[in-house]
């Protein structure tokens, strides 16, 4: 049998995507709640989820439902993060409507590089959420710690830095009790800096003591001091999602 990726790619992207979206950080998802997703018969998702299991993209089990490998949450955060980075292109640089957008990245997400994406979130100055739902574009898979190092990377044409292992997730994404350790801060010399005095830098352990409702701030105790992290500061650090 053909590898998943021979049969169609942007089906494979699709799917994993929309794993990652009704998953909730790695909860079961029924082939039910993927069927109502696509609106498509539960046959045919049964179908792509085997050979999405074949392939190493995701655990499936009958009856019991469906989660993302380490390779399929990589590559479903791949996807989400070009999608979002469209989006905001789409609509900060070409001024396209805020209800069309999402539908506009959606047809242009699986045709762009790897490059153009690298490009492209230069170009916006690292961006870190989407215009249309307010959610945090994944980080990138750059083996940098910094988004200064790209830059200085890209300045001296320096183009095979090869690709980060880890997945990444953004702080907002821990719970209370939560144990982590910074593996990339995000943003330009002022973020970098902000963040720098208040103790936040790569390879700094975390522990997050509270989350409030509502998209509020994020406690977390760094070099034995407890701090109150505003929505703005952890859509722009993430961890280890191993660590969790």
């Amino acid at each position: 049998m053909p590898k998943v990726e021979e049969i169609t790619s942007k089906s494979v992207q699709d799917y994993l995507r929309a794993l990652a979206v009704l998953s909730n950080n790695g909860d079961v998802v029924s082939t039910t709640e993927i069927s109502k997703y696509f609106k498509i018969a539960p046959a045919s998702v049964t179908e792509m989820l085997r050979k999405l299991a074949e392939n190493g993209y995701v655990n499936y089990s009958p009856y019991h439902g469906s989660t993302l490998t380490t390779k399929g949450v990589q590559e479903a955060q791949k996807i989400t993060r070009k999608h979002r980075l469209l989006e905001k292109f789409l609509f900060d640089v070409l001024h396209i409507r805020n209800d069309k957008v999402h539908m506009q990245a959606c047809e242009m997400e699986h045709a762009l590089s790897d490059e153009a994406e690298e490009s492209l979130c230069r170009l916006l100055k690292h961006p870190d959420k989407c215009p249309d739902d307010g959610k945090i574009i994944p980080a990138c898979n750059l083996p940098f710690s910094t988004c200064e190092e790209c830059i200085e990377i890209h300045e001296k044409g320096l183009e095979e830095v090869g690709k980060r292992r880890q997945n990444l997730v953004s702080i907002r994404n821990l719970k209370a009790g939560d144990r982590a350790t910074i593996s990339f801060i995000r943003g330009e010399h002022k973020v970098l800096q902000r963040l720098l005095d208040m103790g936040l830098t790569p390879g700094t352990s975390i522990r997050v003591e509270s989350v409030a409702p509502l998209k509020g701030p994020v406690e977390v105790c760094v070099r034995g001091s407890e701090v109150a992290l505003g929505q703005d500061i952890v859509a722009n650090v993430f961890v280890d999602a191993t660590e969790k």
